[in-house]
């Protein structure tokens, strides 16, 4: 069983807890009544606490969830509904998100019930995604007559392809579990009462492996989807050669050499 020792912080939309032994943060976001939904405040939260945790040695993985019913049913409409195009370019919201992509540890996202619209957009933002099988997916926005604006068009796009993505904005309509697992979107879907739990394995299990290289790798992978093939590979060759440089990697050959299981300190 997967025990958390101790509660970092609880704020007004976020709950963080963390477990020091397997090196695994957990951020729970708490709006219950409003299915998650991201208002200004809620999405302010998180990017503190993601930064905090980012820079929390004793952190190497982070798993973001919601509850059973909602991991986020999508951004809060009142807060946008009577806002012209000034002021939501005075608002900028979208610096948040820009905070959030830029975290450097891998951050899993564990989905339970609605991931709809920025939402959807949050849980795409994060590196992997544990689906429950009452995960709904979907980019609804232009039912109310806008658009995905946190980039629901751009990563869903990347996930799905240009028609399956096209179809999904164009229309509204959700996919299940079990279809963005097909598409790609997802990387497992387990019953309700286990996806938390498979998200935390996750983590654990990468939380075991060196911070120094996951923090490279993960800023590679990203890099791919940003770059051409020979651009891409350049910068993948430079944090292969940067992995060197560290205490890790002389830990973690040695270890395999001495056929042991390597202690690694983020070094």
């Amino acid at each position: 069983m997967f025990i958390f020792t101790q509660k970092v912080n609880t704020m007004d939309f976020i709950k963080i807890t963390k477990n020091k032994e397997p090196n695994v943060a957990l951020i729970e976001l708490s709006r219950p009544k409003d299915l998650n939904a991201l208002n200004l405040q809620l999405m302010g939260e998180l990017k503190d606490a993601l930064r905090e945790l980012d820079a929390d040695d004793s952190v190497r993985v982070i798993v973001l969830t919601g509850n059973e019913k909602a991991f986020a049913a999508g951004a809060d409409i009142k807060q946008m509904a009577d806002k012209s195009a000034i002021d939501m370019l005075k608002i900028d919201q979208f610096s948040t998100w820009d905070q959030i992509r830029k975290t450097k540890k891998p951050l899993i996202a564990a989905v339970s019930g609605f991931a709809l619209g920025g939402g959807c957009e949050l849980a795409m933002t994060c590196d992997m995604i544990i689906a429950s099988e009452t995960a709904k997916f979907g980019q609804p926005e232009i039912k109310i007559g806008v658009m995905p604006g946190a980039g629901g068009t751009q990563r869903l796009t990347k996930a799905l392809g240009k028609a399956k993505a096209m179809e999904l904005v164009l229309t509204g309509r959700f996919i299940s579990a079990e279809e963005a697992h097909n598409y790609g979107l997802v990387n497992k879907v387990v019953p309700v009462e286990m996806y938390l739990y498979e998200a935390l394995n996750l983590a654990k299990e990468i939380g075991n492996m060196s911070p120094v290289a996951t923090q490279l790798a993960k800023e590679a992978v990203n890099r791919s989807f940003e770059t051409h093939l020979d651009e891409g590979l350049y910068f993948e060759r430079k944090n292969f050669y940067l992995a060197f440089a560290s205490e890790d990697q002389k830990e973690g050959m040695k270890a395999f050499i001495e056929k042991r299981k390597p202690d690694y300190r983020g070094k």
